[in-house]
């Protein structure tokens, strides 16, 4: 088992990217939303992609952009991966792959496993779970519930050959609850914007450090097989039997808790219809 890769968002300056490659991370986002107190020029994502280059993905994030807007984007800066963060449907996630040539990571900000189940219609390269707060397509740095990012791998169909979209999971994470939401989640990924920061967009360089090393002390030390004076084997560290006094806890079933809640009429599936995909793309088109 690996350490789940790690994403750095809301990077603006150089010294952040270089030390984001130096701990390992998988990929730096830079935020192309004005909006956003962390937002780069176009300029500065070009800069910031070219120091990237061939060390770790360069993630652009977008806010309900148009398609224009994100070809002409992704041709000016050399961003590698797209990330699409507003009410962009499955349709517009799919012309996005295809004009440009990136990966395509569709994030949901989730408040129930209604959420997750809109997600499943996106065929995307990565799926990413974010807070919800109104108002803020991202970025608040407050914690949604982990229950419902278990749901992801039984909500979400298989992409083909029964393997899962890879889910990242973002929100609130900091180095201090990193560790709890893996062990809990076990996510392909983990995304940090505020939880490493002094400011927005300034990010700290001992949090960095600390993210990245409470992401790394998740991996289990490898197991240890002893042979006893009789010839019989044990593992190191496994649990003692009852007979020595000590009981185990109880582990506890998520598959069986998200069976019994999912109930065919709670949690109605929003569709995303040839008709309403059709206008998704015409009005993105404009």
């Amino acid at each position: 088992m690996s350490a789940p890769k790690i994403k750095f968002c809301g990077v603006t300056r150089e010294q952040d990217a270089e030390l984001a490659v130096s701990l390992g991370a998988w990929a730096v986002g830079m935020i192309l939303w004005p909006h956003s107190p962390r937002a780069v020029s176009i300029d500065q994502a070009a800069e910031l992609a070219a120091l990237l280059k061939r060390r770790a993905e360069a993630v652009g994030v977008f806010v309900n952009p148009t398609l224009d807007e994100v070809s002409q984007t992704v041709e000016a800066t050399g961003i590698t991966i797209v990330q699409l963060h507003g009410q962009e449907g499955p349709s517009f996630c799919i012309e996005v792959a295809r004009r440009t040539g990136c990966k395509v990571i569709k994030a949901m900000r989730v408040r129930a496993n209604a959420d997750i189940q809109v997600l499943g219609q996106f065929h995307t390269d990565f799926h990413l779970l974010d807070s919800y707060v109104a108002g803020l397509p991202g970025g608040s740095g407050e914690v949604f519930n982990w229950d419902l990012a278990i749901a992801h791998r039984r909500l979400t169909p298989p992409k083909g050959k029964g393997q899962r979209t890879p889910l990242i999971i973002s929100g609130g994470l900091t180095p201090d609850n990193v560790g709890a939401a893996i062990e809990l989640i076990k996510p392909w990924g983990v995304d940090v914007a505020s939880g490493v920061e002094s400011a927005p967009g300034y990010k700290d360089a001992e949090l960095m450090r600390a993210f990245a090393e409470a992401v790394a002390a998740t991996v289990p030390l490898p197991e240890i097989t002893v042979e006893q004076d009789e010839g019989a084997e044990y593992e190191a560290g496994a649990p003692e039997s009852a007979e020595s006094g000590e009981s185990s806890e109880p582990v506890r079933d998520f598959d069986a808790e998200f069976d019994a809640e999912l109930e065919p009429d709670v949690f109605p599936t929003p569709s995303f219809t040839a008709d309403a995909q059709a206008s998704e793309l015409a009005e993105h088109a404009e």
